[in-house]
């Protein structure tokens, strides 16, 4: 995910902007000249709910489409660089 994208990714749950990034491995694109999030984790700070990125990939589904499982384990994966206020209480779930 590109670092401006940032600019234009709203909760799709209650709407809220901006939200709160959280890199976890970056690159630097030169032909871009930009800034890629290839791990993250964007949160809502409003609801509070976390969207993994992964793979360079923000998944920002609504709650009944996530897979628990996947989202658990990213957070097992991550939780050493995911702050508290989402691996001890994100939504929809957390560690």
């Amino acid at each position: 995910m590109r670092r401006s994208m940032l600019d234009i990714l709203a909760c799709p749950i209650d709407k809220y902007y901006p939200l709160e990034l959280f890199e976890i491995d970056t690159i630097e694109d030169t032909t871009i000249n930009e800034t890629v999030i290839k791990e993250g984790v964007l949160f809502c700070t409003q609801c509070s709910r976390f969207y993994p990125i992964t793979e360079e990939i923000p998944v920002m589904l609504p709650d009944e489409l996530r897979e628990k499982e996947k989202d658990i384990e990213f957070l097992q994966k991550w939780q050493e660089k995911i702050p508290n206020k989402i691996t001890k209480n994100g939504n929809p779930w957390h560690l």
